[in-house]
């Protein structure tokens, strides 16, 4: 190890160090975003190079989220949007590159959960999902939900349509519904359901918006965006955000 790994080492363990074990985030959502632009700035013209890098990193992640006692993880892999806006053949491409990276993390003993309206995406695709829900359903230890083909709006709409569907089948008039229904009626019905909304929210790639993610859930949740690409994010990348998150004082829309 060089000089400079050595400092950045004894940089990164000085973060650790600063991070209280009260502090740590239950529920962590990442935006894995830049995939392509950290493709184009390596001189690379086949951008599913940056999609398998984004998908590498993501077991990185993982192991720094284990080590640090968070719960629950959120990626957010594709949205129902890119399902439309990608040209074809980098659709296809990254399709196959999700399918397999769902399989390691089953193969790994990650317990996987499938976010998103699975009925948007290709058979072959949606049925990767769902065999590793069901395989891994089981599973102690950290939850990773993978969200592909997710849209906040589309889960609302979603989860406002199974609620309806549900009282239906038991007689519930809609009057009697609007008498009743909350917040917390329609939060059950989220992809999400029975899991702690995410404390910490993280995007990389520069980009400081939401485009949609967790767009109910992260109504309380604290921020932190960082300028490096996906494929680029360093586990001091991640500290960083840890220390952040554990320096703020949470008001929950107060």
């Amino acid at each position: 190890m060089g000089l400079r790994g050595l400092m950045y080492r004894l940089y990164e363990r000085r973060l650790e160090l600063a991070l209280s074990p009260q502090a740590i985030p239950r529920h962590v959502g990442v935006m894995c975003d830049g995939n392509r632009r950290w493709a184009r700035s390596a001189g690379l013209t086949d951008v599913s190079s940056g999609h398998q890098a984004g998908a590498d990193k993501i077991f990185e992640l993982l192991e720094w989220c284990q080590d640090a006692g968070v719960e629950v993880v959120t990626l957010w892999l594709l949205s129902s949007d890119n399902l439309t806006s990608r040209p074809a053949t980098e659709l296809e491409q990254l399709l196959r590159i999700i399918e397999e990276t769902v399989r390691e993390l089953v193969a790994q003993d990650w317990h996987v959960k499938p976010v998103g309206a699975l009925d948007l995406l290709p058979a072959d695709t949606a049925r990767v999902l769902k065999d590793a829900a069901e395989v891994t359903a089981g599973r102690p230890g950290l939850l990773v939900n993978v969200a592909v083909g997710y849209g906040g709006r589309r889960e609302i709409a979603d989860a406002v349509r199974s609620l309806l569907q549900d009282h239906a089948t038991r007689g519930t008039t809609i009057e009697e519904l609007a008498e009743i229904l909350d917040v917390e009626h329609i939060a059950e019905h989220l992809y999400t359901a029975g899991q702690p909304d995410p404390d910490l929210v993280i995007r990389t790639s520069g980009e400081q918006r939401l485009g949609g993610f967790l767009l109910w859930q992260s109504a309380h949740s604290e921020f932190y965006f960082c300028d490096a690409y996906w494929p680029a994010f360093r586990r001091v990348d991640f500290l960083r955000a840890l220390r952040s998150y554990g320096a703020r004082h949470r008001r929950f829309g107060a």
